[in-house]
């Protein structure tokens, strides 16, 4: 028979430390994605705001109304 041996204190830290690597890279990746959309939401936002403002800003035209005496 095989003698099997206990977990050491280093197995453990070396699990430890993949596992926070993966959790380090899926972060950064979630920080690039959330700042993409970020800038797509402000962009967005900044034309609606103008095309807003665009339509505000017109002036209407007066009802000028001539009536004969």
């Amino acid at each position: 028979m095989t003698e099997t041996t206990g977990i050491t204190p280093a197995d453990l830290e070396a699990k430890f430390r993949d596992i926070q690597g993966q959790v380090h890279v899926v972060a950064e990746n979630s920080k690039k994605r959330a700042a993409i959309a970020g800038a797509g939401l402000a962009v967005i936002l900044l034309v609606v705001i103008y095309l807003i403002g665009r339509n505000a800003g017109k002036k209407t035209r007066p009802v000028l109304e001539i009536r004969r005496l």
